[in-house]
């Protein structure tokens, strides 16, 4: 799978922002808090739908409007580790919690978590 191997750490440039996605909205549309302070309604772009999955917390790039500033277009997706050398380069803030999305999935190894037991139902 190509989104395996690293890729080049890609910045904002002028017309766009940083941002973390609040909520999913459906139909390719989300909530997400920019950088900035403003909290836009982003469209998630043709070519990233049904191919790169975006989640809440995850950190996006954005392309601002300049016709709608209350609106947005995702651009990108970053991997948590991209997200955390965003952090280390000084583009991302401190307030911003970059989710360990990739370290939550193999967290639950054993997948005893969910199963419920019904051995004692019998003393009912």
């Amino acid at each position: 799978n190509d989104s395996e191997e690293k890729r080049e750490l890609i910045f904002k440039e002028d017309g766009q922002e940083y941002a973390q996605v609040l909520r999913m909205l459906g139909n390719g549309r989300l909530e997400a808090y920019c950088i900035d302070g403003v909290k836009r309604l982003c469209h998630i772009r043709g070519k990233m739908r049904k191919k790169v999955w975006v989640n809440t917390g995850d950190i996006v790039l954005l392309g601002l409007r300049e016709y709608q500033d209350e609106k947005a277009d995702v651009i990108l997706k970053y991997m948590a580790d991209e997200a955390r050398s965003l952090k280390q380069y000084g583009e991302l803030p401190d307030n911003i919690r970059v989710n360990d999305t990739d370290a939550l999935i193999d967290d639950d190894v054993d997948g005893d978590e969910d199963l419920v037991d019904f051995e004692d139902v019998d003393d009912i």
